[in-house]
């Protein structure tokens, strides 16, 4: 495994910044040029702008509106408040949508984060769901997955509020969920830097081992509710901006102008616990900074140079002020002594397949529905 750049193994894609520290399973061409950029180049055929996203958008509002008549919400958004969520709020509403906005309130949430998201709930006039999880059953799973040194401690809030809109669709009746992925500005990012954010048995079995708090309240999305939404509700997923012109440095502008936003100076750093995950126990502990992946991404469709990307890696993740205040806020909200951190820090990664999971289960599920269609369809 290559640790640093001194390694004579050390190598860097000559287009994009990815390189075989960030992923030990990266590969290259005779050129250099490594396969996220080729991976990229794929993605990319599938985003529409101009004409074609224009008809694709009104494509989709109208179907969006018609399926959401007579309902008080015709589509859900989640809002963190960041760039992509804010700029996806706004469009929404520019096509007529009548979205109700669901918001994870995990306790992290920076001051900055919640007026970010009161200017844009007023301005827009959106309905906003807030999620506040029970912190106490919340603080016991993330110090499960930072026991269990496991990479993807995201998928504590993410699966809580994937969950929650599942819910919410089933009770609203909405058939459609609008996101803020997008292939131009976050298509790049190794498989092994995450894990599936809905896979409860691995969550369960990791909380399990590692916690003390029973859950109660915790949303969860287990294998029955599984069977349930993927053969009744039947939630679409849209990425509305790959259908738009989606350049990062002006879209902040813009949302900074009409809806009164303000910057983080990272990307996911609306949340204190995620800029502190992203930005030290990330690189640290598994030796991942994700500004690679994000900077490739932006050099691939063309809205930074490679020697931009290169120099903003040569800043540091944190100013040595910022990160003392951080990890001392963190550690002491978690209720964790340096020492046990620092231990756990120094502790070898573990896989998240190390633990139970309920992706066999799934596939077989899907392997069922799939050889059995014929013959549902005739008792329909």
């Amino acid at each position: 495994m290559v640790l640093d750049k001194t390694d004579p193994s050390y190598r860097r894609c000559t287009i994009t910044v990815m390189d075989n520290i960030a992923d030990p399973d990266i590969t290259f061409d005779e050129k250099g040029i490594c396969n996220y950029y080729y991976d990229y180049k794929e993605a990319e055929k599938r985003v529409l702008t101009g004409a074609a996203g224009e008809q694709k958008l009104a494509e989709l509002s109208a179907a969006i509106r018609k399926q959401g008549q007579g309902k008080k919400y015709d589509c859900l958004i989640g809002l963190s408040g960041g760039v992509d969520s804010t700029y996806v709020a706004y469009l929404v509403k520019q096509l007529g949508l009548r979205p109700l906005a669901v918001h994870l309130d995990n306790g992290w949430n920076s001051e900055l984060a919640v007026k970010n998201i009161e200017n844009i709930i007023n301005k827009l006039n959106i309905d906003l769901y807030t999620l506040v999880v029970n912190w106490q059953e919340f603080r016991d799973i993330q110090l499960s997955y930072i026991k269990a040194s496991v990479v993807d401690i995201e998928v504590v809030s993410d699966h809580a509020i994937f969950a929650t809109m599942y819910k919410l669709a089933k009770e609203q009746d909405i058939g459609y969920i609008i996101s803020g992925t997008n292939i131009v500005t976050e298509h790049i990012m190794p498989s092994n830097w995450l894990y599936k954010k809905m896979d409860f048995a691995n969550l369960e079995d990791i909380h399990d081992k590692y916690g003390k708090v029973k859950l109660k309240t915790y949303p969860i999305f287990d294998f029955k509710r599984y069977v349930y939404y993927s053969a009744v509700l039947k939630l679409t997923p849209i990425s509305i901006l790959d259908y738009v012109p989606y350049i990062k440095k002006d879209v902040k502008e813009f949302i900074k102008r009409e809806l009164d936003w303000r910057d983080y100076g990272g990307k996911h750093y609306e949340s204190i616990f995620t800029k502190f995950y992203q930005a030290y126990i990330l690189p640290e502990k598994f030796k991942i900074d994700k500004r690679k992946a994000h900077l490739s991404t932006l050099i691939c469709s063309g809205q930074i140079s490679r020697e931009e990307a290169l120099n903003e890696l040569e800043l540091p993740l944190y100013s040595e002020q910022d990160l003392r205040q951080d990890k001392e806020y963190v550690l002491k909200k978690l209720g964790l002594s340096v020492t046990e951190f620092d231990s756990i820090m120094r502790a070898s990664p573990r896989r998240h397949e190390e633990f139970k999971s309920d992706t066999k289960l799934k596939r077989n599920y899907m392997t069922l529905l799939q050889k059995t269609q014929g013959l549902r369809k005739i008792f329909k």
